[in-house]
């Protein structure tokens, strides 16, 4: 049986050729989402993709705390088989240490790198588009390139010899982190993606690594699609029609699409056809956690006397204003616009928060004072999305497995779109 690295491989070229088929990447680290996602993939019979970003897991710990191989242990506790699940890194580069000097930053990713690869991770982002403190204000997109081979060579350096591997190149614009209010979003040009491409294949020969190039399979680009605060921008096939076509001149890749949050799911089925053989979830599954952890405080508050209840919401907050790091500079507003983004807003920056142990803390209270049968008029008032699978049993009405099933239904237009 071929690896789940093959498999991955197989599944982004054969979308290359056809446009049909593709594969789901949910980029989280919460333990919870990473079992929905898992549990889907299974009852699909399809393989999953699991990936930590740089500035999640790093050699530092990240925002997590975790180190690669910490990651990789989450995943297999999880139920992620090897055989049938593959960890990826994305935007694998400087990104954390962008603001000191670009050698100091890119000594840094060539560590991370080798212990995303020892720890097990097999599809490697390799991003460094990033501008770091000492560079020129437009980074030179040979320069881009020339950083990504160095990584390449490292991960090449430090995998075994029975491990497959594979890698990914390219940015979308803007960056990661989402958009701001009125921005219009234009798909990547086709001659950009071609100028990255030869560039990146360039790099790779002069750094001796031409044998890693072969195992590049997509590119990310941007097919037009973003999300805000509280805006989504929802893909047009027809923009993105030059860019499907351009696939044609990229022998053996496909495209990658990140920030594919929040889109209809008629809009991941289009992108398939694009040859977006890997859609990216990122906050999404975060959101619907949380949407969910919300509605099941609205439920506790029924139920439980004051003095017993978790208070989730309300340590969140002080939690957050405590340690603003992770949300400052992404909502806008006055105090109570602050607030009310903090709590709901799409680009979840909720999501860097859950570890925090006041936060695990009342999140493990919570549950506790559910452990309960949960009456159905409260979930008919509260979780009305699953009122019916809770009737029919096929939903527990515990608050793990609603937080689960919360997360499944955000995935499931990705598992269906992306079907062969």
């Amino acid at each position: 049986m071929a690896s789940s690295t093959q498999q991955l491989i197989d599944i982004v070229r054969a979308n290359r050729d056809s446009g049909r088929g593709g594969i789901a990447s949910v980029c989280t680290a919460h333990p919870i989402a990473i079992e929905a996602a898992l549990s889907l993939a299974r009852e699909r019979g399809r393989l999953a993709l699991i990936e930590a970003t740089c500035n999640q897991v790093n050699q530092y710990g990240g925002y997590t705390g975790m180190l690669p191989a910490d990651f990789v242990r989450l995943v297999r506790d999880a139920g992620g088989d090897p055989s049938t699940t593959v960890l990826g890194g994305d935007h694998l580069g400087p990104q954390p240490w962008r603001g000191g000097a670009a050698e100091d930053a890119m000594a840094k990713a060539e560590a991370m790198v080798a212990d995303y690869v020892r720890a097990g991770f097999t599809k490697i982002h390799l991003d460094c588009s990033m501008r770091c403190a000492d560079d020129p204000e437009i980074l030179d997109e040979a320069v881009i390139a020339a950083r990504a081979a160095r990584l390449a060579r490292v991960a090449e350096s430090v995998r075994g010899d029975a491990q497959d591997i594979c890698y990914v190149v390219g940015t979308e614009v803007p960056p990661p982190g989402g958009m701001g209010a009125g921005h219009a979003i234009a798909p990547t040009a086709p001659e950009a993606v071609l100028e990255t491409v030869e560039l990146h294949r360039r790099a790779f020969a002069q750094a001796s690594v031409a044998e890693a190039f072969e195992r590049v399979i997509a590119v990310v680009v941007q097919p037009g699609v973003e999300f805000g605060n509280e805006e989504i921008v929802h893909f047009d096939a027809r923009s993105a029609r030059p860019l499907a076509d351009a696939v044609a001149a990229l022998p053996g890749l496909a495209y990658e699409a990140h920030s594919t949050d929040y889109q209809r799911p008629e809009a991941y089925e289009a992108l398939v056809r694009a040859h977006f053989a890997v859609l990216k979830v990122g906050p999404a599954a975060t959101f619907a956690l949380r949407e969910m952890l919300f509605a099941l405080e609205a439920i506790e508050s029924e139920l439980v006397v004051t003095d017993d209840r978790s208070g989730l919401s309300a340590t969140l907050e002080t939690v957050m204003l405590d340690s603003p790091g992770q949300w400052q500079g992404h909502y806008d507003g006055d105090a109570a616009t602050q607030r009310y983004l903090r709590r709901f807003s799409f680009s979840d920056r909720v999501r860097y928060y859950w570890s925090a142990p006041p936060v695990a803390r009342a999140v493990s209270m919570l549950m506790h004072n559910l452990s309960r049968p949960l009456p159905l008029p409260l979930i008919s008032q509260f979780v009305p999305q699953l009122y019916d699978a809770i009737r029919t049993g096929a939903v527990a009405a515990d608050p793990t497995s609603l937080c689960r099933a919360n997360v499944r239904a955000a995935l499931v237009p990705y598992a269906d779109a992306t079907a062969t």
